[in-house]
């Protein structure tokens, strides 16, 4: 009889350890899917982020495209006012002009200041020099067209006169 004792005994222990390596196998099972639904949850949050990525820059793109077309209006707004004329058709363009600058600023266009700084190529597009007696080259003296940016965006650069200092024979 102690042999059926110690078998049975043993059969215990055989079906613990049968269940203690299947509630291992659950548990590392279990472990899996989560680290599985963890990553699944990951990729779901980049593709949204980059989802909002592209449509942010297509936005912007658009935006910056458009705002582009305003520029020319703005130029013979700006031209027109260069001519004397009536007073009423003046006052009419500067109201104007005054109308097309405060849309472009409320939608955060600026124009690039750029008059008696250094030329930078980055946002100015030289169209003349002008030679100087004094004074350093490459200052932009005047402003044919001017500059737009949209924040860090350059909508289009500066159309500029830069100075070129009148070098001597003797000085060389």
């Amino acid at each position: 009889m102690e042999t059926d004792a110690q078998e049975a005994v043993l059969a215990d222990e055989a079906g613990e350890n049968d269940l203690a390596a299947e509630l291992a196998e659950a548990k590392a099972l279990a472990e899996e899917r989560y680290k599985e639904l963890q990553y699944a949850r990951a990729e779901i949050e980049n593709v949204r982020k980059r989802a909002e990525r592209i449509a942010s820059d297509r936005l912007s793109a658009g935006r910056r495209a458009l705002l582009g077309k305003f520029l020319p209006v703005l130029d013979n707004l700006q031209r027109a006012l260069s001519f004397e004329d009536s007073a009423g058709t003046r006052g009419g363009l500067q109201a104007t002009l005054k109308g097309f600058e405060a849309l472009l600023a409320s939608e955060g266009v600026k124009a690039v200041e750029v008059v008696g700084k250094p030329f930078d190529p980055r946002i100015a597009e030289s169209i003349q020099s002008r030679k100087v007696e004094d004074g350093d080259d490459d200052v932009v003296l005047e402003e044919l067209q001017r500059g737009y940016a949209l924040g860090e965006d350059l909508l289009r650069p500066a159309q500029v006169v830069v100075s070129k200092r009148d070098h001597d024979e003797t000085d060389a």
